[in-house]
């Protein structure tokens, strides 16, 4: 990604498993503002997929997805 992102809030939720990091995503995502980007950190192979799906469902945007070392890293810009 060019452009710097600043983050209003990371969620860590390493080594929480299905449906885990989906659920937190959706709690977190409503306690920071429209516009603003919630980063998740997780382990869980499943997270990709999920939030990806999470994200369309719900109208928020995917900014950028990066895995490395087995962490996988979002960027979610709340739409809503």
């Amino acid at each position: 990604m060019s452009q710097e992102v600043r983050i209003a809030k990371t969620l860590d939720v390493r080594g929480m498993y299905c449906p885990g990091p989906v659920l937190e995503t959706a709690k977190a995502i409503k306690q920071i503002n429209v516009g603003e980007v919630l980063e998740v950190l997780a382990t869980d192979p499943a997270a990709k997929p999920d939030i990806e799906a999470w994200a369309r469902r719900t109208g928020n945007q995917i900014l950028d997805i990066q895995q490395q070392g087995g962490v996988t890293r979002i960027l979610i810009k709340r739409m809503k």
